[in-house]
């Protein structure tokens, strides 16, 4: 199987979850702590590009740093940059966990779209 790189959060029971299905697949794991190292701007944009995703996909909308900062509100009014920007300077902003090929990018734990995406 392909080496995956992971930003994820280990205390996190989902990103344990999705590393379990991986690992359980056979793939080799490169893991980046999202907290302590969270992806660049540009690393950011790469991933939100290669996902086919909207960037608000990948804001922990759940998340106690979201709504402390009031985002639901404020995210429309902002750039791609600046949301870019503030995703990069908190890893707890970003839905984790996030894997990543190379090619093709997942955002958050679901088993169905692992079976599709990370089976191959």
């Amino acid at each position: 199987m392909s080496k995956l790189t992971v930003y994820h959060y280990p205390p996190c029971g989902t990103c344990r979850n999705a590393i379990k299905s991986l690992q359980s697949k056979g793939h080799e794991l490169e893991l980046h702590h999202i907290k302590e190292t969270p992806p660049s701007a540009s690393e950011l944009d790469d991933l939100v590009k290669q996902s086919g995703l909207e960037l608000k996909k990948f804001f922990n909308t759940s998340g106690e740093v979201y709504k402390e900062l009031g985002l639901k509100d404020k995210l429309a009014g902002m750039t791609r940059e600046e949301q870019l920007a503030l995703l990069s300077s908190n890893g707890m902003l970003i839905k984790r966990p996030i894997v990543t090929d190379g090619k093709n990018v997942t955002v958050g734990y679901k088993e169905e779209t692992y079976e599709q995406v990370w089976s191959k």
